[in-house]
């Protein structure tokens, strides 16, 4: 028996401690379980990373406390991709294990909810006492309290005490002389307790549904070396129902399941359906959870509860530990990109722990991610391709619409934003009682304050932005820092009263719509409405059921969502995010583009999409037309081949942040040529230069690209350099590994 533990606190040191193991808990302690431990002049809470029989410091080594809680154990396949990720990613141990836990199960702050409920101790005895004391006006109480828990054990007392119509007092003697005796209750703090589902059962599988499920049962036994799979189907072409009877087959193995979705906003959507097919064996994970659920559900999934969970991003490290199946529904998005340390991509450490725990994994999408579609191009990964949608369904018709010609003719009300056709394909679908979906991928009201007089340009003062215009509480905002101020009524430059507000966004757009559709319902959904009180699980549930005739969002609402009766999509401005200084843009359109308009068309009527653009030529508008994937990533890989862009390479990004400009972009310039060694001529770097975005939150920021193939050399100095080295005062560094955005 291994008399070492090797022990991790959490205290960014990005080192392990050798503790002695006390016999009494030799049994007890494995990798992964919690532990107290002196450190210092205190004691910490820390986890087993290791065991082993010897340490180069046994003369000097303490000895474990005790056992944490004696409950959370992280499984060791967990701790084994915690050490990966912070290898990879360029993190301390620290914040690898850190994120492997909900903080309201590592900080301990959080107990098990717990309700004193009340049971008859001996039974036979409680019925003597009920007949010896029939009548007796003194012992009625107690008579009524023995007689409700013989019929219903285990009440609590708010409950009892309303049954037997009586008071505390004789609960508390029946207690005190043994006739009925108290006992704590675990409960869970139910996210489910207020809704409810139908059950359902699988749906017979098309040939191409029928092709995918036989891969997966391939991987899951084990007859396909490959244990990922990318299922590129087109929008309603069945994913879900692949992903479900997947589940089932995994469940059939006796092994558990993780599906992941890139939004919370259709974690409700999701787990309805998922509900439906396995009740209570799901659970449920993402950061609108209280403390409390969050808690409870990862408690529920390490006491081997439930085996299935449902969830965003950190779902991915729910603790099972005979993991058989992992889904990352959506896999192109970048919200699975971790935008703090450790910048983990949930998409690629999903494929990562699959390796470890030898558990299949699908990714699934429309519009897959480049990266993922290469691997399966390249025979890593399994490509399976569902090109039809369910029962045939043909995909929706699309019109593009030049807004260079839609300006109103004389005499004619200029409606902004909405030309004459989406106008009348609207009002076509009111009057046939068929939904609309509008979608811009901006928030607010106006996109600046400009002075027609001086030109002056409310910007945030933190951040190197403008301020967005918020109509509905006359407020300049900027959707960085997070800062507001009123609206002003005059110039504060030069004091003109001539203020324009230029741009547009989704309350622009709502507003627009409201006064052309009267009579019908437009609601908004975007982060702003949601704040404002208005649940994004309620506005689906109105569209749901029909009581909003228009639904207007941001890529909130382009992704994931079934509503049969939505017919037509119009896409605002299909050029926003088109031109933005990032080489991913016109993937990113492209994806938002097809995802939003496989939104229409997915009952019984042919949907339509309107898609308005000042670019009606653009290659990336061209091919979301027609939803020509593999043209479009034929067209897009050309540049990326040339410039050595993922997926042809790996793209790391080193960034400075500092108060003061000219000491940030200084001490840029001086680490690059300490990191000038280790770079050889497959690398390309992009030398100090300030972020397209120069300034968030008051401090300046500075990147160094490096983009190329064969990185580990640089990223160990790259390492070495952010997590080991003393940087001055003020200045921050941070890399991030496969970076998403260089914005």
């Amino acid at each position: 028996m291994s008399r070492i533990a090797r022990v991790i606190v959490d205290l960014s040191l990005d080192k392990a401690f050798d503790y002695l193991i006390p016999p009494p808990l030799a049994a007890r302690i494995v990798i992964g379980v919690r532990v107290r431990v002196p450190f210092g002049n205190s004691f910490r809470l820390g986890y087993v990373l290791a065991l082993s029989d010897h340490s180069d410091f046994e003369e000097q080594l303490k000895t474990i406390e005790s056992l944490g809680d004696g409950r959370t154990q992280l499984p060791e396949a967990l701790i084994k991709l915690g050490s990966w990720m912070a290898e990879y990613y360029c993190c301390t141990q620290e914040q690898a294990i850190r994120s492997l836990l909900p903080g309201a199960v590592r900080l301990g702050r959080i107990k098990p909810k717990t309700l004193t409920v009340y049971r008859v101790a001996e039974p036979e005895k409680a019925r003597q006492y009920i007949e010896a004391n029939a009548g007796r006006e003194k012992a009625q109480g107690r008579v009524n309290l023995l007689k409700v828990l013989l019929e219903q054990p285990g009440l609590a007392a708010d409950v009892l005490l309303n049954l037997a119509e009586t008071t505390v007092s004789p609960l508390q003697g029946l207690v005190k002389n043994g006739l009925v005796a108290k006992s704590e209750q675990l409960l869970r703090r139910n996210p489910f307790s207020d809704s409810t589902v139908l059950p359902s059962a699988p749906l017979p599988a098309n040939a191409e549904q029928q092709a995918a499920l036989e891969r997966v049962r391939a991987m899951l036994e084990g007859r396909e070396k490959r244990h990922v799979m990318l299922l590129h189907g087109v929008t309603n072409s069945g994913k879900t129902e692949v992903y479900l009877q997947s589940i089932a087959m995994a469940l059939e193995l006796n092994r558990s399941a993780i599906v992941l979705v890139p939004e919370i906003s259709l974690t409700p959507q999701t787990v309805r359906r998922f509900r439906a097919r396995f009740g209570d064996k799901i659970s449920v994970l993402h950061s609108r959870l209280s403390d409390g659920e969050r808690f409870d559900e990862w408690n529920r999934i390490n006491d081997g509860i439930v085996q299935i969970v449902v969830g965003a991003r950190s779902a991915l490290f729910a603790p099972f530990r005979n993991l058989g199946l992992i889904i990352v529904d959506e896999e192109h998005e970048a919200s699975y990109k971790q935008s703090e340390a450790p910048r983990y991509h949930a998409r690629d450490v999903a494929v990562m722990r699959g390796l470890l725990e030898q558990a299949a994994v699908i990714l699934g999408s429309a519009t897959p991610s480049f990266e993922s579609y290469r691997n399966a191009l390249e025979k890593r990964y399994v490509l399976v391709e569902m090109l039809h949608r369910v029962d045939d369904k043909l995909l929706p018709s699309v019109k593009v619409v030049d807004l260079r010609l839609g300006a109103p003719e004389p005499g004619e009300k200029k409606s902004g934003l909405f030309t004459k056709i989406l106008i009348q394909a609207i009002q076509e679908r009111l009057q046939l009682g068929e939904q609309t979906i509008l979608f811009l991928n901006r928030r607010g009201f106006a996109r600046q304050m400009l002075c027609e007089s001086c030109g002056y340009v409310a910007g945030c003062p933190s951040c190197s932005v403008p301020y967005t215009y918020h109509r509905k509480e006359e407020m300049l905002s900027c959707h960085l820092c997070g800062s507001m101020i009123e609206a002003p009524e005059c110039c504060p430059s030069c004091g003109a009263a001539e203020i324009r507000y230029s741009g547009s966004g989704t309350e622009k757009i709502e507003s627009l719509a409201a006064a052309i559709f009267r009579g019908a319902k437009v609601v908004r959904m975007d982060s702003d409405s949601i704040r404002a009180g208005n649940s994004h699980e309620a506005i689906l549930d109105r569209f749901r059921k029909g009581e909003i005739d228009i639904l207007i969002g941001t890529q909130m609402i382009a992704k994931g969502l079934h509503f049969p009766n939505v017919t037509l999509v119009g896409i605002i401005n299909a050029d926003q995010g088109l031109y933005l200084p990032d080489f991913r843009a016109c993937e990113r359109t492209f994806q938002l583009l097809t995802q939003v308009a496989g939104r229409a068309g997915r009952g019984d009527v042919r949907g339509e999409v309107i898609i308005q653009t000042f670019s009606p030529a653009n290659d990336t508008i061209r091919f979301a037309v027609s939803q020509d994937f593999k043209a479009f990533y034929q067209y897009d890989m050309t540049v990326r081949e040339a410039l050595h862009y993922p997926p042809d390479g790996h793209l790391m990004v080193l960034n400075f942040r500092s108060l003061d400009a000219e000491a940030g972009m200084q001490y840029a310039a001086r680490c690059m040529e300490l990191l000038r060694p280790f770079c050889h001529d497959e690398i390309i770097v992009s030398e100090p230069a300030p972020a397209p975005i120069e300034k968030i939150k008051t401090k300046y920021r500075f990147q160094i690209i490096f983009r190329g193939r064969k990185l580990k050399q640089l990223r160990q100095a790259l390492r070495e350099l952010t997590l080991r080295r003393r940087h001055p005062e003020g200045i921050e560094l941070y890399l991030d590994i496969d970076a998403q955005s260089l914005l």
